[in-house]
């Protein structure tokens, strides 16, 4: 999946929620197609049910459509789990970030898209971009 798209939790969750600009910009990017894991997938349900009181039927629905267009989320492994704490450990991320990290390194993707660590930093041969700065093209 070399130069492919990884959508960390943020994105995904502005693409159903009302945020204006961001929400369009967040349906741009993942429209494109992309990857998401399984923690990502998780981090979303759990925020729209938390955060924005969200049925969790609509919540299935969301994570039905996310899934028709990026297809087989990277899973969570012990291998992922391991490759986070050295990410953190080197750059200083959580644990949820560095998973997020691993996952996109181990999926092959070029780009995390995510408004919630250093844009423009590459990790691993990932590079971190934040959607939602201007100008923004890709």
């Amino acid at each position: 999946m070399a130069g492919a798209a990884f959508f960390d939790s943020n994105v995904l969750i502005y693409a159903y929620t009302q945020a204006g600009d961001k929400t369009e910009k967040a349906r741009q990017i993942i429209s494109a197609g992309g990857m998401v894991s399984v923690q990502a997938l998780n981090e979303t349900a759990n925020t729209l049910r938390r955060k924005f009181l969200v049925g969790w039927p609509r919540i299935m629905q969301i994570v039905e459509d996310i899934l028709r267009t990026c297809p087989n989320p990277a899973p969570l492994s012990l291998e992922t789990h391991r490759a986070a704490i050295r990410i953190c450990e080197h750059y200083g991320y959580s644990l949820y970030d560095g998973m997020i990290l691993a996952s996109a390194r181990e999926a092959g993707c070029s780009f995390l898209y995510t408004e919630d660590m250093q844009h423009g930093q590459t990790i691993e041969g990932v590079r971190i971009e934040n959607p939602f700065l201007a100008p923004f093209a890709r």
